[in-house]
């Protein structure tokens, strides 16, 4: 063969190489990030490859190629954040990126604490006309086809739910404070039951509100050991977080060891000045519990704030039998003369008085449902209360009663102090305790506590990076493989191969909230990407508005493999938490 001839064919060759280029061998590479796995152990240089909805390779150099490929040297790589006390429920259905919480490396959003279902007919009409600012229909019935309209809708982020021991109460014997015959009980436990193999992740309660209030113990351990033979753990906004603390603690104990599965104390807190000297205690108390092996552990938002309704500055029995009957006997003269005694009364024995414990210079309004009252928001209640001379007791009544709401509050009632001693407890995980609003449409109606919009960001950027109150790879931590673990989600909460590419990349050195009471609604920062069953939901820092999220389900869920309820707790592997 001629030599030019020789050269014409080796050119063609090399410029035919050069064209046709590597095919991508992954969906997604992360290149060069400080790798923090969800074990709390030292983090690690190295690639992360993804194909489909997992893992697919972790090492120091990834061969191959990625679709998309994302420099990540000098930041973290850590597995999806899990809010373990998160109330999106009607947020993800006015915006289902749950942007709040999406921009801080949340990738699943635990519900249920009053769950939203299961509901019967007088319950549906109850929620269409007790919504606010967000308006939608209610078709369904059960938790399941809740959480499935969801995800048919199209979500960014994971959700998954407990059922609430106070909606299936509700949904028997109303809102009433009456008990449950033995034939009742068996209901309230057929509910439980069915919506566990439907997914739940256990059952919880709310005891401070009505109408779980008036649930006993002993009906909370019938429910509780239902929950745990179908895989679940017992989670539980407490019966007291302020006088009646160490009560309330020992309470879940009991339940907990009776039902032979693991328990959770929803925001972990010591509500009123006059209790933030118990932390030692209560601390001591669990610690002790854990050593005899029975398996407790917390959640914590982190501010001196919490919030909720003027339902929890007003004694249980004048809100009894729902919110209607509450506003009714709230016109009445001697009944309010009445509710104003109580309220008054610092340390009531039979309920929480958090008016008390923050008093009205301590409660900022935070939503309205009646148009008329927005220009309140964020006001206290002692600057209403002089705005329309009346006392703060009386203007807390009127605004229940003009609102046709509850009315949304924050209580300043911890201490910064306990705060940052709970951040570093080895046990102990976060979650919002609230909405996953955006800023802009409809949530600008009413403000949000900052803990929508930064309850992630500052356990990372300010508890971490800036009191080091804990280490960083801790904090991923709790904020990963210990909630999955609580809740039995082997598939999520840590960064390894063949799990699911639940993700988030963020920089240590930047993340940070910036919410505030007075200006809630502002994004927190520091985060770049999110995947989230391997897609992109926040994609260089800007939500990319991908239905990217599914139903997690719990271990007893019939769709699943092996699932079903089982005979008793023991018959469950269960982590210690």
């Amino acid at each position: 063969m001629r030599p030019a001839v020789l050269s014409v064919l080796l050119l063609a060759t090399v410029s035919a190489t050069a064209v046709a280029a590597p095919q991508p061998t992954y969906d997604v590479v992360i290149r060069g990030g400080q790798i923090f796995d969800g074990s709390g152990g030292a983090p690690f240089v190295a690639d992360v490859a993804v194909t489909g909805d997992r893992i697919a390779e972790i090492a120091p150099h990834v061969a191959g190629r990625g679709k998309a490929e994302i420099d990540a040297r000098g930041k973290a790589v850590a597995p999806g954040f899990i809010n373990m006390l998160a109330h999106p429920e009607e947020s993800l259905i006015a915006d289902g990126r749950a942007l709040s919480d999406l921009v801080q490396g949340v990738t699943l959003e635990v519900m249920g604490e009053i769950s939203m279902g299961p509901i019967n007919e007088t319950m549906r009409k109850a929620a269409v006309e007790e919504q606010g600012d967000i308006r939608y229909p209610v078709d369904w019935t059960t938790l399941d086809q809740y959480l499935t309209m969801l995800q048919k809708k199209g979500i960014s982020p994971n959700i998954a739910s407990f059922v609430g021991a106070g909606t299936v109460r509700t949904y028997v014997l109303g809102e009433g404070d009456v008990q449950p015959t033995p034939g009742q009980l068996e209901t309230m436990q057929s509910l439980v039951r069915s919506a566990m193999e439907d997914g739940a992740l256990g059952v919880t309660d709310a005891l401070i509100y009505n109408p779980a209030v008036y649930a006993k113990t002993p009906e909370l351990i019938a429910l509780a050991k239902v929950s745990a033979a179908c895989g679940g753990m017992y989670i539980a906004h407490i019966r007291n977080e302020g006088d009646r603390l160490e009560a309330a603690v020992q309470e879940t104990f009991d339940i907990a060891e009776a039902s032979g599965a693991p328990a959770e104390i929803y925001h972990f807190k010591q509500a009123g000045r006059d209790n933030w000297g118990k932390l030692d205690k209560i601390v001591a108390m669990i610690e002790a519990e854990r050593a005899k092996g029975v398996r407790i552990t917390a959640d914590m938002y982190n501010y001196t704030a919490g919030a909720t309704g003027l339902d929890a500055a007003m004694p249980n029995w004048v809100q009894e039998g729902g919110y209607a009957k509450w506003a009714e006997r709230l016109k009445d003269p001697q009944i309010r003369a009445r509710v104003v005694a109580e309220m008054r009364t610092s340390h009531p024995t039979t309920w929480e008085n958090m008016y008390a414990g923050a008093g009205p210079k301590g409660m900022v309004l935070l939503a309205f449902k009646n148009p008329a009252l927005k220009p309140l928001t964020g006001k206290t209640l002692a600057e209403v209360a002089a705005m329309r001379g009346k006392s703060p007791e009386e203007t807390a009544m009127d605004l229940v009663v003009e609102d046709g709401s509850r009315v949304g509050v924050a209580y300043f009632l911890m201490t910064e102090d306990n705060v940052r001693r709970e951040v570093a407890l080895p046990w102990m995980s976060f979650g919002s305790d609230a909405g996953a609003p955006s800023p802009g449409g409809a949530f600008k109606l009413s403000k949000e506590h900052p803990r929508a919009y930064g309850n992630f960001a500052r356990v990372l950027g300010h508890y971490v990076r800036d009191t080091h109150d804990a280490t960083l790879p801790d904090a991923i931590r709790r904020l990963t493989s210990l909630p999955a673990d609580n809740l039995s989600l082997p598939d999520r909460g840590r960064l390894q191969v063949a799990r699911y590419a639940d993700l988030v990349v963020f920089d240590p050195a930047t993340i940070s909230d910036h919410s505030t009471y007075e200006k809630p609604d502002q994004l927190a920062t520091g985060v770049s990407d999110v995947l989230v069953n391997g897609m992109f939901a926040l994609r260089d820092g800007a939500p990319t508005g991908a239905a990217s999220g599914r139903v997690v389900r719990g271990r007893a869920w019939t769709g699943g493999p092996n699932g079903g309820c089982r005979a008793a707790a023991s018959d469950w592997a269960w982590t210690r938490g």
